[in-house]
């Protein structure tokens, strides 16, 4: 192999690494939406009507269900995803009153 070859292999593998990386920040960018949105639409769905106590349980099989190839739908991660809103959603007020910038993804 030449030395030109050597060196723009190494090049393209940087390359094709740096995509990766960028590819999972924009899946995970992605996911902290939908987990954003999700713990508020559980908030606001809990505040608008009684659905029992077994809410998270139902939830969790019925996107289970719908979506078996993706994991964090067990009925902890739901609530977590709750208080992961609620937290931020706390926290964004806070900042807010004290005059700083949120900027949520």
């Amino acid at each position: 192999m030449s030395n030109d070859y050597k060196q723009w292999l190494s090049d393209l593998k940087g390359r094709i690494r740096q995509s990766q990386i960028k590819a999972a920040v924009k899946v995970n960018t992605e996911l902290l939406r939908l987990y954003w949105d999700l713990g508020q639409d559980i908030v606001v769905r809990q505040m608008e009507a009684i659905w029992g106590g077994d809410f998270f349980e139902r939830l969790s099989e019925d996107l289970r269900s719908e979506f078996p190839e993706m994991q964090g739908f067990s009925r902890r991660n739901l609530f977590y995803i709750k208080q992961f809103y609620l937290f931020y959603t706390q926290d964004k007020l806070i900042r807010h009153q004290a005059g700083g910038e949120l900027h949520i993804i």
